[in-house]
Parts: C-alpha cells; structure tokens; sequence
C-alpha cells in the first residue's frame, strides 16, 4: 500500500488552462501550455500539475467516458506572464494537503486514490477542495510502468 502523508503545500504562480474532455486529452493540454509558456519568456519551475475538479472515482470516470472532464492543467513559472482568453497567470494556491506517489500508468491511479480517500476517512478529515496529480516525469522519456504522479488532497 502507497505511503499518506500529511504536508504543507505552498502557493506557487502558475499558467494554466482549462477545457472539457477526456482525460486522454491533457497531453495536448500540456504540449499547449508549455508551447505558450516558452513562446512568452516564461521561466518553468516545476512539473506539470493537474487539478482534478470531479468529486470522487466514479464522478471522474463518467466525465472520461462522456468526454466532459475538467481538464485544468497548470505549469509553475517563476514569473507573470499575460495571459489570453484560453491561458491564463493565477494564484494556485497551497495549504495543508493529504499526498501519495502512484507509480505506474495514469490509468492504473485508482487505488491510489481509493487509498488516500481511505485515509482521509480514517484520520478524521475532510477534502476541502479539487484534488491534484503532479506528473513527475515525462511519458516520452520513460515506460508507463515507471511513471511517477504524485496526488494531493487539500484537507480539513
């Protein structure tokens, strides 16, 4: 079983952008996102960041297959970029959250998920807010089955 831990997540400027559809589509979303963010001088501090906005699993697999998923997809940058209709520079903010490390393919992350909701449950907290994924590595440089997400639960 994944290892949850509690941390304290801090606020970090970011680029994001947001549509709907299925989640095999936020690759394109990112390829998008770190196209602008190098076209405008913006200096990229950290990996991707997902903001998972589906209440729960089961929510999250109806968005999929009815390709009406929010994909918010994120880059941290360490400077303010201006933004257009489709991309903008906001505030993602931190706080306390509950996190574990999928190793694996993106697809596979449920149990991870069911495990740290467990967890949650289990330690007498509540999620305060969307879930994130943090995509630690690039999908083009290693096998599926060494990718790394990192999931974060803001909580109460």
């Amino acid at each position: 079983m994944a290892e949850i831990t509690l941390v304290d997540v801090e606020s970090q400027f970011v680029l994001g952008m947001r549509k709907r559809g299925a989640y095999e589509e936020i690759a394109g979303v990112l390829d998008e996102l770190f196209q602008y963010a190098r076209s405008h001088g913006a200096e990229i501090v950290g990996p991707p960041i997902a903001i998972m906005h589906e209440a729960g699993r089961e929510e999250a697999e109806m968005a999929d297959r009815e390709k009406n998923a929010v994909l918010d997809m994120a880059l941290p940058v360490a400077n303010e970029v201006e933004g257009t209709d489709a991309i903008t520079g906001y505030l993602l903010h931190g706080g306390t959250m509950a996190k574990t490390v999928h190793k694996g393919p993106y697809e596979d992350c449920g149990p991870a998920y069911d495990a740290l909701f467990e967890w949650i449950q289990k330690n007498g907290k509540r999620i305060i807010g969307p879930t994130r994924e943090v995509y630690l590595n690039d999908p083009r440089e290693v096998p599926p089955e060494a990718l790394l997400t990192e999931i974060y639960a803001p909580v109460a």
